[in-house]
């Protein structure tokens, strides 16, 4: 409705202010202990700029999903939290000290026993529910794994959506966390065996035709608002004549969810599964009227997914919470040519961007974006989970 709309628009905007009394934060300093095959780690952090360097599976992206792990609770690509404890150990630890422009500090501080519930804390004090701590510290995550987004099922392209729009929008992951339960009950009366209750299952259609329809408006005014922005970094990377497009597709645009879902009851009940609602929407990425999964070559694919995260950034920044997110670039100078690497680093050296993380393979490489920023910076090397500070050169 209007009233709930509004009322929504409320809640970011005072959201917005309270953040914005002291904007950006910076991790300070990270402490780990058995995660991954990250032993233990003590490391403090430039405000600006931090380089890890490293050869392959020695530690530098489980840093990262660290630092990650503590913005938004979980580790990316991990189904179950217990997989990321240090392999022969029965805990692991992640505490970081952030700083405000103010000077205030927040310490946040992730724990998790084998077999037990992981907690989060704040300031010493445990959240009672994880959506509450989502937003707090952004991060914008670049990684290999991004290919996926292109080459993958629509599941890692509605993911990349959710995770922009939950860290500015807590009702949206309220709804979507809805949508999800009632679908998991759907399902699970639709796979019953003697037939399942029908007045049962339509009150869990009901639910999640009213959750998904909020959860499409919020999605297609995330697109509408995005496109643009993702289009100008593409462009400013790019340099060429290539126009990209963003579509999102949703079973909610056929009309009402709730008829939706329910026209086609019959085939759901033979499959056993729900064949309708926003758990199948998705994000077509087309590049000159095609999609790029089909038409798009590998410098372009990667173009595409580093002008996507750097546009995730500037929305979070500017329409989130107003506090510039924290970005991780794992890896990400891979088979994009020199031009397009300059234009990057230019990019997220510059002002409007705030701490960032790179790791690389390459000492050299990393040198030489070093050369280009005039921010502070710290270099430091990554071997068997165990990093240390270096020099400059």
């Amino acid at each position: 409705s209007q009233t709930y709309r509004n009322l929504h628009d409320a809640i970011l905007v005072i959201r917005s202010f309270l953040h914005n009394i002291a904007r950006d934060m910076t991790l300070k300093h990270l402490s780990i202990l058995n995660y991954k095959n990250i032993a233990e780690a003590e490391l403090d952090f430039s405000p600006g700029l931090n380089c890890i360097i490293g050869s392959n599976g020695e530690g530098k992206t489980n840093l990262l999903d660290g630092i990650r792990f503590l913005s938004l609770c979980k580790s990316l690509g991990v189904t179950q939290d217990s997989l990321c404890i240090r392999h022969d150990q029965d805990f692991f630890m992640l505490k970081g000290m952030y700083g405000r422009e103010d000077d205030t500090l927040e310490e946040i501080h992730c724990s998790l026993k084998r077999g037990q519930k992981k907690i989060m804390r704040r300031q010493g004090k445990p959240y009672k529910r994880l959506a509450e701590h989502i937003g707090l510290i952004p991060v914008v995550l670049v990684s290999p794994s991004d290919g996926m987004l292109i080459a993958g099922g629509s599941e890692e392209r509605r993911r990349f959506m959710d995770v922009v729009i939950s860290q500015m929008d807590l009702p949206y992951l309220d709804a979507l966390t809805r949508y999800n339960k009632a679908l998991q009950q759907r399902n699970a009366l639709l796979k019953a065996d003697p037939p399942c209750d029908t007045e049962m299952l339509a009150l869990w259609e009901e639910q999640m035709a009213k959750e998904g329809e909020f959860v499409y408006r919020r999605r297609q005014e995330y697109i509408e608002r995005f496109t643009p922005i993702f289009q100008r970094y593409y462009d400013l990377i790019a340099q060429e004549h290539e126009k990209v497009t963003l579509s999102y597709t949703s079973h909610c645009q056929r009309g009402p969810l709730l008829k939706v879902i329910q026209q086609d009851r019959h085939k759901d009940l033979a499959v056993g599964y729900s064949l309708h609602g926003i758990h199948r929407d998705d994000l077509e990425m087309m590049i000159n009227g095609y999609p790029i999964r089909r038409e798009g070559s590998q410098g372009q694919n990667k173009t595409m997914l580093v002008a996507l995260k750097l546009a995730q950034y500037d929305f979070l920044h500017h329409t989130g919470s107003g506090t510039r997110p924290i970005l991780l670039l794992d890896d990400i100078f891979d088979r994009l040519d020199a031009q397009r690497v300059e234009r990057i680093v230019a990019l997220v050296s510059g002002d409007s961007f705030g701490q960032t993380f790179i790791t690389d393979t390459n000492r050299d490489h990393l040198d030489k974006i070093l050369s280009m920023t005039s921010q502070d910076y710290k270099l430091f090397h990554c071997e068997n989970g165990c990093f240390h500070e270096i020099n400059r050169r």
